[in-house]
């Protein structure tokens, strides 16, 4: 049996505050569950330089096989060289996550929306359920994302009324500033 390891490394500094400022950040923006799939992120990141740095002794054939590669996962641009993926970010790596791009793709509302019909069921990917928010979408699978078309009518439903509602408390707003004026 194969022996599960654990695929991120903690801090070294567990009270850094501008750390722990930029994490908030990114947990807000990408809607993440914790920190530790920041730092699953960052060790990815990580083992991917690692393989860069040890192709830059490589032929140039190597080099080009491995940047394909990241280009299939979105990663980097097809004419890319070894320098581009030595500066690659956590970020970048976030923004290839299936609950970002269901988030961009206008398919939910908000990132922790789509983190929550990715794990109840309601996306699929080229007709395959996928219940995984942390899935990386490689370039081509990008535009097979769906989602269920009920569930796609109640958000769409609910984004009306939201609208529907900022535009009555606007109104409501202005109505009460001049009959103070």
């Amino acid at each position: 049996m194969r022996r599960l390891r654990k695929k991120w490394k903690k801090p070294k500094k567990p009270w850094d505050k501008a750390r722990i400022e930029e994490e908030a950040k990114i947990i807000k923006k990408y809607g993440l569950k914790n920190k530790r799939e920041i730092w699953k992120a960052e060790a990815k990141i990580d083992k991917i330089r690692q393989q860069a740095k040890k192709l830059i002794t490589a032929s140039s054939e190597e080099q080009q096989k491995f940047i394909n590669r990241l280009v299939k996962l979105g990663l980097v641009q097809q004419d890319a060289k070894l320098d581009d993926v030595l500066a690659l970010t956590k970020e970048k790596l976030l923004d290839r996550r299936l609950q970002t791009i269901v988030y961009k793709l206008g398919l939910a509302n908000t990132p922790k929306q789509a983190r929550q019909l990715i794990v109840h069921g309601h996306v699929f990917i080229a007709g395959r359920k996928v219940n995984r928010p942390s899935y990386h979408v490689s370039i081509d699978e990008e535009k097979l994302i769906s989602v269920k078309p009920e569930v796609l009518e109640k958000i769409k439903k609910q984004k009306s009324q939201e609208k529907v509602q900022e535009e009555s408390t606007e109104q409501e707003s202005k109505q009460q500033a001049e009959t103070e004026t």
